[in-house]
């Protein structure tokens, strides 16, 4: 889809080559602006332009043309994609959209350090960080298959809001790392210590738009993608290439909604042993019950794979929830409705780490027997009709002495 990329100069476009070309191979159309161009404008008549922004213009104080934070907020609330870079010159603006998303960045002019995990090339202010691939979220949609190589970070460095539950931790720092200005002895509590510093993090908004933010701009660059890396500490193992280029992609992948992207299909339900949906069920029926669940994978529709797909039957709490079973890109499963009428909802509600959220409810009315469909003799009231005949018989007993029996005569 149409992308706006904001740069802080037009420089950065051959310093980060591979990962634009990356980007347009994979059929982004990508409009290169500086982030102060007076003609740059997201959404015109109340339409979006584009549908995807990169921001790596860290050091930018104000947006040109029609842009700002706001209108940036309501590309994101109206489904659009961000994806940020930052870097130790962050300016207000960045700082101020993290906020709005739930990251808070450090100060101007601090960096993430890390005295015992730099590179060998580092130039003695040990802010060119050796990120180990385990500190990377568990979560192979967003960050691409488990790797063993590092990946070089230097830049600036966030935590996440603890109220927000939508952050996500995509690839924190290490117990060693902390975040400080480089050049300056340690007089007050950093901003960010050990793994609660993060190196990148992103955000799934409750609209599927999603947001990630990098705290550095040369962890996309040619140079880093290109670098053999080597921790400084003796006896570390050297590793050709890092793995910036493959996180790089999985993220860029992620966030512009290649991967991860769920939608419901045909939605069916019916009594077993019939095809069509009833105008109402009948209280204990037995109901079949299929969902078709697809996945995008590389422009294209597939049947999605899950083993973990409930389906809840709910009146306002659930009644039944039972697990959906698989059959192709279809989940069906059969279940016997509760013996309780009232109008009720089949509800899918699937929600995982790195996918977007599947939502569908379909409502019917269940209602009671009519008259005719009771039981003619129930086996719990036995005892009441034994009582009724046993009155009967009684009563016939009674009457047959009564009738029968002479009175004595009386005797004077």
């Amino acid at each position: 889809g149409p992308t706006l990329v904001l740069l802080d100069n037009l420089n950065i476009k051959d310093t980060h080559s591979i990962f634009f070309r990356s980007l347009a191979d994979r059929g982004f159309d990508l409009t290169f602006k500086t982030a102060d161009d007076p003609s740059l404008s997201l959404i015109k008549y109340g339409q979006f332009l584009y549908d995807h922004l990169i921001i790596f213009s860290p050091s930018v104080e104000d947006f040109g043309g029609n842009i700002n934070v706001e209108t940036i907020t309501s590309f994101i609330d109206g489904g659009g994609n961000v994806l940020v870079a930052a870097s130790s010159d962050i300016g207000d603006p960045l700082r101020e959209l993290g906020s709005e998303c739930g990251i808070e960045f450090d100060e101007e002019k601090t960096a993430v350090i890390d005295h015992h995990n730099y590179d060998v090339s580092d130039p003695g202010e040990h802010t060119l960080i050796v990120a180990d691939p385990e500190n990377l979220l568990k979560a192979p949609t967003i960050v691409g298959k488990p790797t063993k190589k590092p990946v070089l970070f230097k830049g600036v460095g966030m935590v996440a809001d603890p109220d927000n539950p939508l952050v996500l931790d995509i690839l924190t720092g290490s117990s060693t790392s902390y975040s400080f200005f480089p050049d300056r002895p340690i007089s007050q509590y950093p901003h960010a210590v050990g793994k609660n510093t993060l190196l990148i993090a992103g955000l799934q908004a409750r609209n599927n738009a999603r947001v990630v933010f990098s705290g550095s701009l040369d962890f996309f660059s040619d140079a880093f993608f290109n670098s053999a890396v080597q921790k400084a500490t003796p006896g570390s193992q050297r590793h050709e290439r890092t793995g910036n280029m493959e996180l790089a992609e999985a993220l860029s992948r992620w966030v512009f909604k290649e991967a991860g992207v769920l939608r419901v299909g045909a939605v069916t339900h019916h009594r077993v042993g019939e095809t069509d949906a009833p105008t109402a069920y009948t209280i204990t029926d037995l109901v079949e019950y299929s969902i078709v669940i697809e996945m995008l994978s590389e422009g294209r529709w597939i049947p999605f794979d899950g083993d973990d797909i409930q389906l809840e039957f709910v009146r306002i709490d659930p009644f039944v929830r039972t697990y959906l079973k698989k059959n192709g890109g279809k989940y069906s499963v059969q279940f016997k409705l509760p013996d309780v009428y009232g109008v009720f909802q089949f509800k899918v509600d699937y929600n995982r780490l790195g996918y977007t959220h599947l939502y569908s409810s379909t409502q019917v009315s269940v209602r009671p027997l009519q008259h005719t469909q009771y039981e003619r003799f129930i086996p719990s009231a036995y005892p009441y009709y034994a009582s009724v005949f046993s009155m009967m018989a009684g009563l016939f007993v009674f009457s047959v002495v009564f009738l029968h029996m002479k009175e004595k005569e009386k005797s004077d």
